[in-house]
């Protein structure tokens, strides 16, 4: 099983980092020839439909996964399902418009809401067995998909941007990417879907709880979206969404590889608690050792890369990378709660966790609001944030014995290095001090990442050594480095 999360994992990081290159890129880009304004629009109409989909969604793959001998008539029950789902999801999409154009008082809301509804009800004849990547720790199918689909979506939207300079380029950006992905999807794994409603019961008996659990963690992501868009305003809300895109790139995209392999890794062997102990501390140490150091890296180049790339008119947005940036980091520290749960068929306890976060995060959203307008929306969003995390590794604690001092040992080492790493860079900027020429800049951004990268591997690997070479991540990454060594 070993060799075949590192297969997944392998193929699943070269399309995050592309993918993830191409969305950094598409949203400087974007920003550069966008306006606040037109991302505040266009992130209303996507936070609606976010929270309207998630009201009706149906999470089937998981339990496709989860179902320890699927059939064809599986996947073609969860594809009539969908394609139910979405035509549901459109159709409301499309009455909706109007009234949440008079409630923004936003007219833009109405036709970007009618497209976005055309595109989920497309969405429905998405190919159910493509999931048969993740349940086989086969993905480079999942990698041709994926890359694809960004690569369409980067293209349609870059075109819109530069030739019009309109917020329809993040709605046709994500239309086109919508439509490559499913024919691609079919060309990858053949698949002649058939209506049939056999499995329903079956499919949605274990899904029951993640669906809601996903209704309360939409609310939980996007509400603030919608708060801020009618009480702060469209600008307000630009900032923020492109601050909270970029910002979630780093740690949470880094890590996704990772997830996505864990649960089914996990549920092989889920019945048996020594292995799947250690499977556990070894995942989330190695998580940690790669988000952490990313996330805070990040945030330390957030100011000249705004600068740089997009313009002093997204200054504002600096605060929200940079905090946001660093909270998603630290919340790595418990992010392997989530497959460990879906592999013991513990779906319940993530909806118990889902609404208990979204019980302390939506307050405290509203009083930093009120009294500190969108700052005060992100210090709560890091204070739940460290709260969420806490309450992540009660859980692990409740269900395989791992106590949460414990499970912040696994990354002790990565901890202590990002300090060292964050410290250094700080003295550089101040020895660097101002300069807002874009060659000043340039060179600022290369200094921090060449001395932060160095900083943070020479005292990890310092740490690790101090401690007799236990092991942990640096394990981990020394194998798959001389694995790939020598292949070469």
């Amino acid at each position: 099983m070993k060799d075949e999360l590192e297969k997944g994992v392998a193929w699943l990081a070269a399309s995050k980092i592309l993918v993830n290159i191409l969305a950094l890129f598409s949203t400087l880009l974007l920003a550069r020839y966008l306006s606040p304004d037109d991302f505040g629009v266009a992130s209303l109409a996507f936070s609606i439909l976010a929270i309207i989909g998630a009201l009706t969604e149906l999470t089937l793959g998981s339990a496709l996964i989860h179902h320890a001998n699927p059939t064809d008539d599986h996947f073609h029950t969860a594809w009539t399902l969908n394609l139910c789902r979405a035509m549901i999801v459109g159709l409301i999409l499309a009455i909706a418009a109007p009234i949440a154009a008079a409630i923004y008082k936003e007219p833009r809301l109405i036709n970007i809401m009618l497209v976005l509804g055309a595109s989920v009800a497309m969405s429905g004849f998405n190919n159910p067995k493509t999931i048969l990547f993740l349940r086989n720790l086969v993905f480079w199918q999942d990698f041709l998909i994926s890359v694809s689909q960004k690569l369409a979506g980067f293209i349609a939207g870059a075109l819109i941007a530069i030739i019009y300079q309109s917020y329809w380029a993040l709605v046709v950006g994500m239309l086109a990417s919508q439509i490559v992905g499913i024919i691609v999807s079919y060309v990858v794994i053949p698949f002649k879907p058939k209506f049939i409603f056999r499995y329903t019961k079956e499919l949605l008996s274990f899904s029951v709880w993640l669906m809601l659990g996903q209704v309360i963690n939409t609310l939980n992501s996007k509400l603030d979206f919608l708060l801020i868009g009618g009480v702060l305003g469209r600008p307000a809300l630009g900032y923020y969404t492109v601050g909270d895109n970029l910002a979630s790139m780093p740690s949470r995209e880094m890590i996704a590889p990772l997830q996505f392999t864990l649960f089914p890794g996990f549920a092989k062997i889920k019945d048996d608690l020594d292995r799947l102990k250690q499977a556990y501390k070894s995942a989330q140490g190695l998580i940690s050792a790669l988000a952490l150091p990313v996330g805070f890296g990040f945030a330390l180049i957030a100011h000249p890369l705004v600068l740089l790339w997009m313009g002093s008119k997204w200054l504002p947005s600096v605060i929200v990378i940079q905090i946001l940036c660093c909270i998603f980091a630290i919340q790595t520290l418990s992010s392997s709660v989530h497959p460990l749960a879906m592999a013991k068929g513990q779906t319940k306890l993530l909806f118990r966790r889902d609404v208990l976060n979204l019980a302390i995060r939506l307050p405290m959203i509203l009083i930093g609001m009120y009294f500190w307008g969108l700052l005060g929306i992100i210090y709560a969003r890091a204070i739940s944030g460290l709260i969420a995390m806490y309450i992540n590794m009660r859980f692990v604690r409740n269900m395989i014995g791992i106590g949460v001092v414990e499970q912040l040992g696994f990354s002790m080492r990565s901890a202590v290095s990002v300090i060292i790493m964050v410290l250094g860079v700080l003295y550089i900027e101040y020895l660097i001090g101002q300069d807002g020429t874009s060659t000043g800049l340039f060179l600022k951004l290369i200094a921090f990442i060449a001395v932060g990268a160095f900083l943070y591997i020479s005292t990890h690997l310092m740490l690790w050594r101090m401690a007799d070479k236990p092991h942990g991540p640096e394990v981990e990454i020394l194998r798959i480095i001389n694995k790939i060594l020598k292949k070469i």
